[in-house]
């Protein structure tokens, strides 16, 4: 804290000091300073026009209007100068300035469609969105304003293409183009230029610690492929998130939402949500300018509580011999939002040999532990707290440097192997800026802290090991012997087992083996779980309070910084035969481990997971990328025909450089026909998390992707596939269970043969075709890709020997039920060294094509009536032979939105209203596969606008009908929400 502190005093007087030599310099320069004013106003209204924009051409300088549409712009530029003057929804003006002393009155022409926007994310520089070479989005204030969406991060879902995926009220993931994962590492999320990603945790938090409602100035998406621009992280798309600049919007504006969810009670009894923000942004003589920025967030997240069977009894994995174990009845339940009975996983399974039933001898029942329901182990509360300040300066005045710190606290739950309860996250952001005409420069510093999240699956599995005390510790050996001799009891009592009397026999055998298990609603259960949610290792046992169960952990502490750098310069006025615009990058993950997520490799593998005297687990761990970029453009046939060359090179220090090209070609007919065909490639090197996790995840380790992690471990050559070895149980215990029946089924193991890891590549074509027709009424926008994956990369979890090669008796020995009935004999001890389990990000062997269209109608109405549909279609190519882990396509065929509204339906009131539909597809995740139905939902809002109160009221609703459904496998229900929110801009300006 000292620390701290002393940081805190060097830079505020480092910043005292800079801030008073330049204002000598600002007085000095007074005299030069000329004086603009004016008022700008709507041409047919004649009614003033707040928040128009002042620019002076080809310079970053400029103003805004106030509540009464006048404005004052101060100067040193000479004139004759050019302003130009712009407010969203209606066509730019530019008027020349000739003298001194003008009092300027300027009326704005109604754009009838909004298509003439300009985008930056596309090329990385300022082209019009009709002649970008690639498909893009754009969302600006106004129609983040008039979106029927309770926020302007919900209000993506409804952009043509983007899938978006709700783990909870704080954290959404938008994607597009197929394989969806609420962890997506394929979408990168920017805010100016920052990306949002949380290193260690492996997900992007622009909606937990990005801009407020306030400040939000536009959104860019664009779909598809942009490594050749970007780097890493963006071969599936990604969204680019640009603030409200201190120098041309200021003063104070403050927001209030108020709105409830749950309305129905089923997940829970209807339950408020309030959000409030701030934002005071001020300009100083045209030199200086500065920000704020507070948003604080509360409310009952959507609950994950579906209580489906992912593991049915005629699977392989469950009972399928016994049908009086269907349903309810199941033993080996494997319920979608229950943890601790994970009978896919093959950790939570025991086999119940020997057994006598319908007068069969040695039968085998298989039996998923107990478990706990999500809603037992996650509380719903969750708040979302953000605070950003920036500080701008202008050398000149055509360059601007500024310095801007972000930081966010999140509570809230996320899918990826498991899932994650996030409680008090928290990330932070040091960037430092500086732009001119062609040259610009950024720099940041993320620091991550996870604080006291925990994960739920070793939570539920260490609350199941343990019944009542420490002297009745339930191993999972122990608990099948339990099992098994009520079971036995049971038949003994009523004349034998039976197909009849079944499903009786199994429910009496966990009741008793459950005898004393930790109860949720019981102190002992809320004691429990409040020392395994503090313990850090998940594995390792920890006597942490007097008469409790000696337990592991689940506690999720991960701390990391990200460093990067980055330049681009922009050749054109110098090259003069082409437009070139030329960059790098570098970047620096730096991870602090943690002995349970991420370790310090250079120590020996039996001491990774173990604190040195000094408390820390080793030395941080290093993950390096070093990247550049050149762009190359030119225009033929009379500014018909545009033409565009990238070309990126990437290194990783753990991998071979990559080149990734990008050409792409748009032609214009007849002044208003935009086609566009482009080629690119794209790669992407592993995450942090996929490259170096080292995850002691009970009963299965998660391991990253880098070789040298295998070392000593075996599971890349020495391993059998997860599918088989659930093959190769199933028969043996349909088969009595025995050693020699294990013998004789050992062709059933598939060695696993995973390959050295490698950057995941895509090959992308893209064509579409961009237009406004009609007297500028309609707006056309149609993409069609497809995208080529090599080396997709993903999870695999495999089975290793111990002490044994595989193909070895031992080591098929070694594949049977690690946690058969401890009573079962064999004719070998080679069975007890039993198996370890990883689950390894790998690359897949085949390759995947998906590929996919979109089609935009934008059509202005008369009398300010705007309709607006979109329609996606995403379909990934069948293989004709299965890899060895399941890709994940993730993502409905078809999607879409049908918005209608009108922004003045009566004087200062407007509405809007949006139904979106996708239909039913297959969600498939190493923690929970399963169909997601269908949906549809309507949103809607009306809003009202007092000008001379400067406030808008907006009265509003996300799923107005309250229609339940679910966007992911494993994921919350969703439904209603109704809020109202109040804003008050440009207010104390």
């Amino acid at each position: 804290m000292s620390h701290f502190k002393s940081n805190s005093i060097s830079l505020y007087l480092l910043l005292t000091g800079f801030f008073l030599i330049n204002s000598f310099a600002v007085r000095a320069q007074e005299a030069n300073i000329l004086q603009i004013t004016g008022r700008i106003t709507d041409d047919q209204k004649h009614e003033s026009l707040a928040g128009a924009s002042i620019q002076i051409k080809n310079t970053n300088e400029g103003t805004t209007t106030d509540s009464l549409g006048n404005f004052t712009l101060r100067t040193r530029a000479r004139i004759p100068f050019t302003l130009v003057i712009s407010s969203v929804g209606y066509d730019a003006r530019e008027i020349t300035v000739k003298g001194t002393g003008s009092n300027l009155n300027i009326a704005l022409t109604t754009r009838t469609v909004l298509g003439n926007e300009v985008v930056v994310t596309a090329s990385r520089v300022s082209e019009s969105i009709l002649k970008s070479p690639v498909a893009i989005e754009k969302l600006d204030i106004r129609a983040i304003k008039e979106s029927a969406a309770p926020g302007f991060y919900d209000a993506l879902e409804n952009v043509k293409g983007v899938q978006m995926t709700t783990s909870s009220l704080t954290f959404k993931v938008p994607n597009t183009r197929g394989f969806n994962i609420p962890n997506n590492f394929r979408f990168m999320q920017l805010v100016d230029g920052v990306d949002m990603q949380a290193a260690t945790l492996g997900v992007p938090l622009g909606n937990a610690i990005g801009p407020t409602e306030l400040d939000i100035q536009s959104v860019e998406i664009t779909p598809g492929a942009a490594s050749a621009l970007y780097g890493m992280n963006a071969i599936n798309g990604m969204a680019n998130l640009l603030t409200r600049n201190p120098f041309t919007s200021q003063g104070l504006s403050v927001y209030q939402k108020i709105g409830v969810n749950h309305v129905d009670g089923k997940d829970h009894s209807p339950a408020a949500l309030t959000e409030t923000a701030l934002r005071y942004a001020k300009a100083v003589n045209n030199k200086f300018a500065f920000k704020l920025n507070f948003d604080y967030l509360q409310g009952t997240d959507w609950i994950s509580n579906t209580r489906l069977d992912q593991n049915p009894n005629n699977l392989k994995s469950a009972n399928p011999g016994f049908p009086s174990l269907d349903g309810a009845a199941n033993a080996a339940f494997d319920g979608w939002n229950k943890y601790g009975d994970d009978a896919l996983a093959g950790s939570n399974v025991v086999s119940i040999g020997g057994l006598t039933i319908d007068g069969k001898t040695n039968q085998t029942l298989r039996v998923a532990r107990t478990g706990y329901w999500e809603t037992d182990l996650v509380s719903p509360q969750v708040k979302n707290i953000k605070f950003d300040g920036s500080l701008h300066y202008k050398p000149t005045d055509n360059s601007e440097l500024s310095y801007t710190y972000r930081v966010g606290s999140m509570d809230g739950v996320f899918q990826r192997g498991n899932k994650v309860r996030l409680q008090g996250v928290m990330v932070q952001n040091h960037a430092l800026q500086f732009k001119n005409k062609n040259f610009s420069w950024l720099s940041y510093l993320s620091i991550e802290n996870t604080g006291s999240s925990y994960n739920v699956k070793p939570l539920a599995d260490n609350l199941d090991l343990y019944s009542g005390g420490a002297s009745d510790t339930k191993t999972p050996a122990s608990w099948g012997t339990k099992y098994k001799n009520a079971l036995t009891a049971y038949g003994t009592s009523h004349g034998g087992l039976t197909a009849s009397n079944l499903a009786d026999a199994t429910a009496y055998a966990r009741q008793q083996a459950d005898a004393g298990r930790a109860v949720p609603g019981t102190p002992y259960f809320d004691s429990l779980k409040n020392v395994i949610t503090k313990i850090n290792n998940w594995d390792i046992k920890s006597a942490s309070i007097p008469d409790a169960p000696v337990t592991g952990g689940a506690a999720l502490i991960q701390k990391s910084k990200l460093y990067h750098t980055e330049a681009q310069w922009d050749l054109s006025s110098k090259i003069k035969v082409f437009n070139l615009l030329v960059g790098a990058d570098a970047r620096i993950y730096a991870v602090i481990p943690d002995g349970n997520n991420f370790v310090d490799f250079s120590r020996p593998i039996a001491d990774r997971n173990k604190p040195l005297p000094d408390g820390s687990f080793g030395k941080d761990v290093l993950y390096k990328k070093f990247g550049g970029f050149a762009q190359a453009t030119k225009t033929l046939l009379g500014e018909r025909l545009k033409l565009f060359g990238s070309l990126r090179y990437d290194y990783n220090p753990e991998f071979d450089p990559k080149i990734t090209p990008r050409i792409a070609a748009v032609y214009t007919a007849n002044q208003k026909h935009n086609f566009r065909v482009t080629y690119q490639q794209g790669y992407r090197f592993p995450a942090l998390f996929e490259a170096l996790s080292f995850v002691n995840n009970g009963r299965v380790k998660r391991v990253g992707s880098l070789s040298y992690i295998n070392d000593g471990l075996g599971y890349l050559e020495n391993s059998y596939t997860q599918q088989s070895v659930i093959n190769f149980n199933a028969a043996v215990s349909a088969q009595g269970n025995t050693d020699a029946a294990a013998l004789a089924n050992r062709a059933l193991l598939v060695p696993a043969n995973l390959p050295k890891a490698a950057p995941e590549k895509i090959n992308s074509v893209e064509v579409g075709y961009k237009s406004i027709l009609f007297d500028n009424r309609v707006v056309v926008d149609i993409d069609a890709y497809t995208n080529t994956y090599y080396g997709f990369l993903g999870q695999v979890q495999v089975f290793v020997p111990k002490g044994a090669t595989i193909g070895s008796d031992a080591a098929v020995l070694a594949m049977l039920d690690r946690n058969r009935d401890a009573t079962t004999t064999t004719v070998t001890t080679a069975a007890s060294n039993g198996q370890d389990r990883y689950r390894v990000y790998t690359n897949a062997k085949n390759k995947y094509i998906n590929y996919g269209s979109s089609l935009g109608i934008t059509y202005s109405l008369p009398h300010h009536f705007l309709l607006k549909a979109n329609a996606s279609y995403n379909k990934m190519k069948a293989n004709k032979t299965d890899d060895i882990f399941i890709t994940g396509f993730n993502t409905p065929d078809w999607t879409t939105n049908l918005t209608f509204g009108n922004r003045e339906l009566l004087k200062n009131m407007g509405f809007n209203i949006t139904w979106r539909w996708q239909n039913a597809f297959l969600w498939e995740s190493p923690l929970v596969t399963g169909g997601i139905s269908a949906f549809n939902t309507v949103d809607a809002q009306v809003n009202v606008r007092i000008p001379k109160l400067k406030a808008t009221i907006k009265l509003g609703a996300s799923d107005l009908l309250n229609h339940r459904y679910l966007q992911y496998a494993g994921g919350p229900t969703l439904g209603g929400l109704y809020y109202t929110t109040i804003t008050l801009d440009n207010i104390l300006k």
